[in-house]
């Protein structure tokens, strides 16, 4: 009967371990499938425009507004966003920094970080200057970025 050290049988484990999963490694493409869908939809971004937050005195901002286009959907993208919370806040396109005229994009999701908002497809942007963070509460504009020049 031979004998073998310790050493010797961690090594012969260790390399069938490893010529276990080099064969798993090559052989698994044959028990696994992946569908090819050649005509699937090409999803490219565009930024149509990224301008700066401008804030207010009594309400700090900071980042950048984007327009983006991902396909056929268009979004409101605040990047790298930084803002202080408020009662009732909500994010508009309007036509000016009075919300007279507005789309309302729904109410403000988050303070800090990347934050997207749909942009409804009848939406026609060469309308909208602004994009406005707004107190419904108090009426009152936290800050805005001008979208169009």
């Amino acid at each position: 009967m031979i004998k073998i050290n310790t050493t010797l049988k961690v090594i012969i484990v260790l390399f069938l371990v490893l010529a276990g999963a080099v064969a798993y490694y090559a052989l698994s493409p044959l028990w696994q499938t992946v569908t090819v869908i050649e005509d699937a939809p090409i999803n490219s971004t565009i930024v149509v425009s990224n301008r700066p937050i401008i804030d207010t005195p009594t309400h700090p901002a900071s980042g950048s507004v984007a327009i983006v286009q991902t396909g056929e959907q268009r979004t409101l993208r605040y990047e790298d966003f930084q803002t202080i919370n408020g009662p009732d806040l909500r994010v508009y396109l309007s036509i000016d920094l009075e919300a007279t005229e507005f789309i309302d994009l729904g109410e403000l999701k988050a303070t800090e970080g990347d934050v997207n908002y749909a942009i409804p497809d009848d939406t026609d942007l060469a309308k909208y200057q602004y994009a406005l963070i707004w107190c419904e509460d108090f009426s009152v504009l936290f800050n805005h970025a001008q979208i169009n020049p």
